[in-house]
């Protein structure tokens, strides 16, 4: 459920005080370990962090006025939920990628559940997560590698253009010929 909070502060202070406490110990990971070319504030109705225009003048590609999403922390209805858009671009054909792949071994080794998507991290408190873990995934996560693997993940998801077949008198011939070769109507000649 989206906040129409204007800022954290107002997000956090309508937020019961257990998952307040949760998320608050969450931001503070990201303010800790988070590369400081991030940039924090609600985004999505949420807290989010994302790579600002002065630094990706692209933006999002789904919507270039918005800054690039890193990730997200909310509050939702039955849980709270960490969004590592990071984590959901290191997929190659719909398969982990190294990062991917080193944050789901590191997790297992932690001893926690995992109960993750493609992106999107669910606890329903703090002791679900292992911050351990989270801290060294941001520290993994510098910036200017986050856009690269960007980059290169919109790269991947794009087929490749073929070329347009080029329009021959022959290739309208052999239409012709084809249509000529079909079966008889089976319609009743009129009499």
């Amino acid at each position: 459920m989206q906040s129409k909070a204007a800022t954290v502060d107002e997000y956090l202070s309508s937020l019961p005080a257990d998952r307040r406490e949760a998320l608050v110990a969450v931001r503070k990971l990201f303010k800790t370990n988070l590369d400081r070319k991030y940039a924090e504030g609600m985004s999505y109705g949420m807290i989010g962090w994302s790579v600002p225009h002065a630094v990706f003048p692209a933006g999002y590609h789904c919507n270039p006025a918005q800054p690039l999403p890193f990730a997200g922390l909310a509050s939702q209805k039955g849980h709270m939920s960490l969004y590592l858009f990071g984590l959901y671009c290191d997929q190659v054909d719909g398969k982990p990628g190294p990062l991917l792949r080193w944050f789901e071994d590191a997790w297992k080794k932690s001893g926690k559940k995992l109960d993750m998507g493609k992106a999107c991290l669910r606890f329903k408190k703090l002791d679900d997560l292992s911050l351990e873990v989270l801290a060294q995934l941001l520290q993994r996560m510098p910036c200017d590698e986050f856009v690269a693997l960007y980059e290169r993940s919109l790269g991947a998801a794009r087929p490749a253009k073929k070329a347009a077949a080029p329009k021959t008198v022959q290739k309208k011939a052999a239409t012709k010929t084809t249509a000529a070769k079909r079966a008889p109507s089976k319609r009743k000649p009129a009499k």
